[in-house]
């Protein structure tokens, strides 16, 4: 159970590395990539950034590859914008949920559902 405390400093952390990466950050690698969740632990020390590009799941390993190179830069600048006692540090995750739901369109798009029959009911 995450506190308000913990949601308003992800948000926080959000916002700014979202900033960062449109403004910021210059590596080709990282462009059209988004961040669509941050977590956050109790102790405001651990911070899971989820990213994905979107439309384009074959860039995951460079991606990631940039974000472990931009990781000391993102997190000194997180640092400086949010007001915590030491910088969380940031571990990023490939977000596969928008993956996992359009394999679920796709799976249930090919089902074959014969209508109802109301006759029967």
């Amino acid at each position: 159970m995450t506190s308000i405390k913990q949601e308003r400093v992800a948000g926080h952390i959000r916002t700014i590395l979202t900033e960062l990466l449109l403004r910021e950050v210059s590596d080709p690698r990282l462009q059209n990539i988004t961040v669509t969740e941050v977590t956050i632990d109790p102790e405001l020390m651990y911070a899971t950034v989820y990213i994905n590009a979107l439309a384009d799941e074959t860039r995951q390993d460079e991606v990631m590859t940039a974000l472990k190179r931009a990781k000391g830069f993102l997190r000194r600048e997180v640092a400086q914008r949010v007001r915590l006692r030491s910088a969380p540090d940031l571990n990023f995750r490939w977000d596969e949920t928008l993956e996992r739901a359009e394999r679920m369109n796709r799976l249930l798009s090919s089902l074959d559902i014969p209508p109802e029959d109301k006759s029967q009911a």
